[in-house]
């Protein structure tokens, strides 16, 4: 058993929600953070706390609307404010993961738990970056790309994308595999095995093309000014 896999077992099931309320008389609503309006309280808490006390203090209550975006989730997001990369809305980054500075994190991508994204490295639109994977500096993971995970199935050995690689659209990286550094993996391809650096793959299952010449170099240039 991994060390993510582990986190995930240890963590306590958790339902934040954030609880607009009415009342004809005042209630107290014990272990939540309260902002309090003229006719109107706003309480932030787990719903466990919270839903007890809606519940017994039902003739009091006039209105209430609950907000809440997870159920029972054993981790929470990354808060984004400590963060010094680019992080577009809708990204979705786990607390656990870890996010270089300078690094962009596109719309829709998600970045599981325990996974490291190197300064200058892009993660376009919804690619999946999986629990533990690592991706080194000034990487482009092109949108749709999946770099399979550790957590389930379970698996000892991280995917591991060294510096300067680019992969390719809706490519996939499957457990354990590790691309080499200049490397380029083609869009759509399924990588099932170690790819050596400045190599060019293509297909499904991936297989070597070329080595990376000149030509291929200025296809895959990154755009300095989108970090």
């Amino acid at each position: 058993m991994n060390e993510h896999i582990r986190r995930l077992q240890k963590a306590a099931p958790s339902t934040p929600v954030k609880v607009y309320v009415k009342l004809n008389r005042p209630v107290d609503f014990p272990g939540c953070i309260t902002f309090h309006g003229d006719d109107f309280i706003i309480l932030c808490g787990q719903w466990a706390d919270i839903a007890p006390v809606l519940e017994a203090h039902r003739d009091e209550v006039t209105e209430c609307m609950v907000e809440a975006d997870r159920r029972n989730s054993r981790l929470p997001l990354m808060p984004l404010e400590q963060l010094n990369a680019r992080v577009e809305p809708g990204a979705v980054i786990r607390q656990g993961a870890q996010i270089a500075d300078d690094a962009v994190i596109m719309m829709g991508a998600v970045v599981n738990v325990g996974a490291m994204i190197g300064s200058g490295t892009m993660v376009d639109m919804g690619a999946v970056i999986g629990g533990g994977a690592r991706v080194g500096k000034n990487c482009h993971i092109g949108a749709n790309a999946v770099l399979a995970g550790m957590i389930e199935p379970a698996c000892m050995q991280p995917v591991v994308v060294e510096d300067g690689v680019l992969i390719g659209a809706g490519a996939v990286i499957l457990e354990g595999v590790c691309v080499g550094r200049n490397a380029v993996v083609g869009a759509g391809a399924v990588v099932t095995a170690d790819v050596p650096p400045d190599a060019v793959v293509v297909g499904n299952p991936a297989r070597f093309l070329k080595w990376k010449d000149q030509k291929a170099a200025d296809k895959v240039n990154l755009t300095d000014g989108l970090r």
